[in-house]
Formats: C-alpha cells, structure tokens, sequence
C-alpha cells in the first residue's frame, strides 16, 4: 500500500472512529423533559417540582416547569398554553403532567396522539383510564387516609367529633377522605365525623370558613384536612377560636413542620412528594430512552408527629426549601 493509499484508510478509520464516538455521546446525551403543574407555585407543588428538578439534574436532563404561577388557583386553561409555548420552543423527549382531575386529562390525550410519553404523579389513575397515559406514581392514597384515621382516633382515645374539609372535589382528596371516614368507622366507631366541606386553596378564607364551622359546632375536638395547607388553615382557626384540636393535615413543608414541632398541630400526612417527584424524573427518562417501565408506581404515606420530624427538615435543606 503507497503513502497516499495508507494515509486515505487511515483518515478513513480516524472519520469513522470520531463518527462512532459522536454516535455514543449522541446516546448518551441528555434528555429534555417538560413539567406542567397548574397553581406552579403552591408550596406543596414547588416540594414536588424541587424531588423532579433535582433527579433531572443526576441524570444529566435538561427539564423545564410551566404552569399558571399562582398558590392559589389552580388553572388548567391557563397552564395548557404555557406548555404548548414551551413545546413550539423546544424538542422535549417526555412530559410530566400533572393530573388529579379530568379536566386536563384531554391535554394528555393530545400529547400521547402526539407521540410523546407522558408520566403523572400524585394520583394513580387505572391503568388505560387516560388516554395517551403511560406510567403514574403516588403515594398509595387510601393508606394516607388510612394512616390519618389511625392516627386521630388513638390521640383522640377512641372518642370525640372531627371536623373533615379538603381543599377541593378531586380524585386524590376525595378517595383519602373515603379511606379515613370508612377507617375511623371500623376502628373508632365511637368518633362522629361532620360533613366534608371544602376549604379551598386561599389560606385567609380557608382560616375563615374554619372559625365558622367551629363556632356552629362547639363539639369539635379535632380536624383533619386533607390539602398541603391544612395544618396552617385549623392551627390558625384554633387560635382564633380559643379551641384546643388535635389536628392532622397533609404535606411536610416546612411551614407544617414547624407547627408540628411547636404543638399547633398533632402530625402531619408524609405524603411522597418529593419522592414521587423524583420517581417521575426517572419514568420520564426511561420512556424517553424507549424502555419499558411499570404504569403503576405506589410509594407509601404514614402520618409524622412531633418525634419524626428531623429527616424531614433535612429534605427540606436539601431542596432549598
């Protein structure tokens, strides 16, 4: 073989091995996924996108967060086209929704029409229930009310009057209500349970609407709310309304925390949601490297008092919460 031959094969192996190498960094290269989560900035919502962000982070993805930036209103028209701008911008390999109820299930649809492989969290749809769905992970809701249920009755000693109320009609609050009536029934039947109302997302008028129910119901010795704001909403109503209550909300954000620790509240509901969250990073990777992955995705809820709270706040540190 001449020097010129010699030099072309070569070259020829130099261009294929940096061809085959780009074809391996092209792998392994990561993925872009989206997140869409009406009332974006709810705190509960933000423990959650901190669990995904942080999960996308260790698995090299480039993820974005879109929804209607409120703690309060939870909006799906309004989130639905701050996801179709993020799409218009960017290629995105998989997208987490974010779906306790119906009214964005069509959206989900859509995007599985579409070719994308879509992941919710928080709530555990059966399986082919949602069109274009592909996988789901959440805590195992009727243990939390469960656990809750539990928990209330042996603090109240098997007797008492609870007030119930839950931010609003959802598939995740109402079946965790079920769960916590049907509990408290069959273990403490001696417990009365007054008629679920709705608090709402708004923490003056939540705090409000509780004042009321106590000052109607001067028989009630406890609370459990079934929403992120819960703990904040019957701590302040029992302040207001000189009533001492045992109360059970939902979430350890930080803000709940600290009312568990200072006594203002009993415990609160673990309910995953930095673990799902970071679960759901992990789907939405697999999806979008074509690998199969189970569609239901349980992880388990119990209720932490004022003894369990350490692990938490450093979860917390951890997330920049």
């Amino acid at each position: 073989m001449n020097h010129k031959i010699r030099m072309a094969a070569l070259g020829a192996v130099t261009i294929l091995g940096a061809l085959a190498g780009f074809g391996q960094a092209a792998s392994a290269a990561g993925k872009n996924v989206l997140w869409v989560q009406p009332m974006r900035d709810h705190p509960v919502h933000r423990l959650m996108q901190a669990g995904f962000l942080e999960k996308c982070k260790e698995l090299g993805n480039t993820c974005e967060v879109v929804g209607n930036p409120s703690a309060t209103n939870y909006d799906v028209s309004a989130s639905i086209p701050l996801a179709e701008a993020a799409m218009a911008r960017t290629k995105f390999d998989a997208i987490a929704v974010y779906g306790p109820g119906p009214e964005i299930f069509p959206f989900i649809g859509k995007l599985g029409k579409e070719g994308f492989p879509v992941v919710t969290w928080h709530v555990l749809p059966p399986e082919g229930s949602v069109p274009g769905l592909k996988a789901a992970v959440g805590e195992d809701i009727p243990s939390a009310g469960q656990s809750a249920a539990i928990a209330m009755g042996e603090k109240l000693g098997g007797k008492g009057v609870i007030a119930l109320t839950q931010g609003s009609s959802n598939d995740t609050e109402n079946v965790m209500a079920d769960s916590f009536r049907k509990t408290m029934a069959e273990r403490f039947p001696d417990i009365r349970i007054l008629e679920t109302q709705m608090e709402g997302f708004e923490p003056s008028a939540a705090e409000a609407k509780a004042v009321a129910l106590l000052q109607g119901n001067p028989d009630v010795t406890a609370a459990f709310s079934t929403t992120g704001n819960g703990a904040q909403t019957w701590s302040g109503a029992a302040r207001k309304a000189d009533r001492p209550l045992v109360i059970i909300g939902m979430d350890y954000i930080r803000q709940n925390l600290d009312l568990v620790r200072s006594g203002a509240a009993y415990g609160v509901v673990a309910q995953p949601l930095y673990e799902e969250s970071a679960r759901t990073a992990e789907l939405a990777n697999d999806l979008a490297e074509g690998k199969a992955v189970p569609y239901l995705n349980p992880l388990p809820a119990g209720v932490i008092t004022a003894g369990d709270l350490e692990p938490y706040y450093a979860m917390l540190d951890r997330a920049g919460q």
